[in-house]
Parts: structure tokens; sequence; C-alpha cells
């Protein structure tokens, strides 16, 4: 282990860590959510529901969450950076090789393999991040991480649904995973070893205890299920505007269909917001603020108004970063010891909720109409408001 001095912000250390840490994010997000806008196209060629297409985007959140429950015992035991390595380059292979899979069972088979590989950048980047970096400047690096997939996600959207509304489907995903692996490579070259971490083993004793003391405490359990609850709804709306707004009343293009993805810019305000509002107020005020927002813009989806509905899905994208961003700070705050279990534990009912609300929904809406599939979301929206209430309250000790 180094006993140097961490990367400050005029190294050239942190402004390769800087760059490349925003790479992965940027590669990771891309990837994690192509194939969103392109679930009409699939639907079509598969000759398939609505639901069995939007398994495309279950899958790789499956194994995302799979991965990161894996990783939370067994990433100090890998190079930070061997792992991140592996993660890019592997999922972008499996990107690439997606683009030839004849059936729809197999590319979801590869999606589950695809979110399990990718999770190890997760897993490690802001333990690596705070490992590596000066105190001061922090949560600079953390910033272009988040900022990286945020960007990563929007972009891989808007550039997966222009590319196939000019090349096909399949070509957009390969153009998609070239690009990826790109940036693999050039996070390979570039990123800097670990200078004051060193693989260990895992006390998978400690682990199972420090888990099963967040699974039993009613705070968190509430926080969990929170957070599993509004990213399904969150994932559903995104899954199935598309369809949407493909046919009456609207009747869209797939190049303006591509930027309603832009809408992911309010949700790096909505996590600005909910940054400055909680030095001013409490944090159970914001979580259940955020959320009712969040019940009036899926409200506003109901609309045959294209403005109206641009507009709701603003405060519903909005609302759900906020809401997030909150949710998740309170979970690392309660949890005074054992952290990175009482996130890891977050991350899976992040993305299984993400993965179940977010397909099931789709099968609702394939068997019913636009109204009911919103009804549901609200239905659920609400029980997330429900779970901030207790009395004792929800308030982060």
């Amino acid at each position: 282990m180094d006993t140097g001095e961490k990367a400050d912000r005029q190294s050239k250390r942190f402004q390769l860590i800087k760059i490349c840490i925003f790479l992965s994010g940027l590669s990771v997000f891309a990837q994690l959510y192509l194939f969103q806008p392109l679930l009409p196209m699939i639907a079509e060629h598969f000759k398939t529901m609505v639901g069995d297409s939007s398994l495309l985007v279950s899958s790789a959140t499956i194994g995302m969450a799979c991965g990161l429950f894996f990783f939370a015992f067994k990433a100090d035991s890998f190079s930070r950076k061997n792992l991140m390595v592996f993660s890019l380059i592997s999922s972008a292979i499996l990107t690439i090789v997606s683009t030839w899979i004849p059936s729809l069972t197999l590319l979801i088979a590869i999606g589950v393999l695809k979110g399990f590989v990718i999770s190890g950048v997760s897993a490690v980047a802001l333990a690596y991040l705070t490992e590596e970096v000066q105190l001061s400047v922090v949560a600079l690096a953390i910033s272009m991480y988040l900022s990286g997939n945020t960007i990563g996600g929007m972009s891989g959207r808007i550039l997966a649904t222009i590319l196939a509304g000019e090349f096909g489907w399949r070509n957009a995903v390969l153009i998609i995973g070239i690009e990826s692996l790109l940036l693999g490579l050039i996070f390979w070259k570039l990123f800097p070893r670990s200078k004051f971490f060193n693989p260990q083993k895992t006390d998978y004793h400690l682990k199972m205890k420090q888990m099963k003391r967040f699974l039993t405490d009613s705070y968190m359990l509430r926080l969990y299920f929170i957070a599993s609850l509004i990213i399904g709804a969150f994932v559903s709306v995104y899954n199935y505007l598309t369809f949407r707004l493909e046919y009456e009343p609207f009747s869209l293009s797939h190049f303006f269909i591509a930027f309603i993805f832009l809408m992911y810019t309010f949700g790096v305000f909505g996590t600005m917001i909910t940054s400055r509002l909680s030095v001013r107020f409490e944090k159970k005020h914001i979580l259940k603020g955020s959320i009712i927002l969040m019940l009036i813009g899926t409200l506003l989806l109901i609309s045959e108004n294209i403005y109206i509905v641009i507009f709701g899905l603003g405060v519903f994208t909005l609302s759900f970063f906020a809401a997030h961003t909150m949710a998740s700070q309170m979970t690392a705050l309660r949890a005074k010891e054992g952290k990175s279990s009482a996130t890891s534990i977050y991350w899976l009912f992040y993305y299984f909720g993400s993965s179940i609300l977010g397909s099931g929904t789709g099968y609702i809406l394939h068997a019913t109409s636009w109204n009911v599939f919103i009804l549901i979301l609200i239905l659920a929206i609400l029980i997330s408001y429900i779970l901030t209430i207790d009395r004792k309250s929800l308030t982060a000790k």
C-alpha cells in the first residue's frame, strides 16, 4: 500500500481520475437502459407483447441487483481498477454480441449477464474515490461520476432512438456497443491504479449480521420499499411513454420521441435542489414533498395535450430524483456502522423494484389502457407516501 499523498485538485492523477470516472458512468448507464427507447421496435420485430419486450430493460436491472448483492460480499477481494475494467469491457462485448442474437429469450438472458458484470463499476466506484482523492475534492469527483451516470443514461437513450430510426434497432445497439468498448479501452489505458487499497478477504459473518440488522429495522425497510416503488413507477413511465407518443392523439416520429429523454436534465436539478433544501428542512419533509410532486406529475401524464404531458414528465422526473436522492441519503445516515451493507440492500430493492414493477405494468398496459396504467402508478406512489408516515416519524437519527 502506498503512503503518499492522495490526489488533489491540481494533480495530473486527479484529472485522470475525474475524466475516467465520468467515462465509466457514461458507459454503464448508456448500456443499462439501452433498450428502453427501442421497446416499440423490438415488440414489433419479435411480434410480442409490450410487457415481454420490456423484459429487455428489466433483465439488465435484475442482473445489476444480483451483481451488487454479490459484490457487497466480494468487491473488496479484487483490485478496484481491474474489476472496473473487466466490467466495462465485458459488458460492451455482451452489448455487441446481442446485435446478432435471433431470439428474444436469449437477448433477455444476455441482459441479465450484462447487468451482473456491469454492476462491478457501481459496486466500487465511490469507494475508490473516497480512498484515492483528497477529502476537499471528493464531492467534485463523485459529482463527475454521477453526472456521467445521468448523461450516459440520457444520451444513450437519445442516441439509440435516433440511430434506430435511421439504421434499425440492431445497428443502433451495435454502434453503442462499439462506443462503450472504446470507452472501456480508454478507461483501461488512463485510469490510475489504487494507491490506498489492498484486496482483502470478506468477513461474511459480519456482513450477514449487518444485513440482518437492517432488514429487521422498520425505518430502513420503509426506505427500501419507498426506493423500490418510486423507481418502479419511474422506469414504467419511461418504458411505455414512447408507445403512447407513437399513436393517436400524438403520432410523434421516433426523432421527436428521442428528445423526451432530455427530461433527465431535470433529474440533475432535482438532486441539486434536494441538496440545498436539506440544509434548511428536515429530510422526512423533503422526501414527503418530493413524493407528492411525483403524484402530481403522474396525474398530468393522463392528458392528451402534448405540452401538459411534457410539463408533467418534467415535474415527475425532477421529483423522482429528489425523492431518490433523499431516500438514499437517509439510508446512509441511519447506518452508522455497516454503511456498505445498508446501501447494498438499498440498491437491491431499487433495482428489483425497477425490474418487477417496470415490466409488470407493461402487461397491465397491454391488457387495459393508458389511464388504468397511470392509476396503478399512482397507487404505487401513494403507498410510498404512506410509508413515510409513522408514529415516531421518518426522521434520520
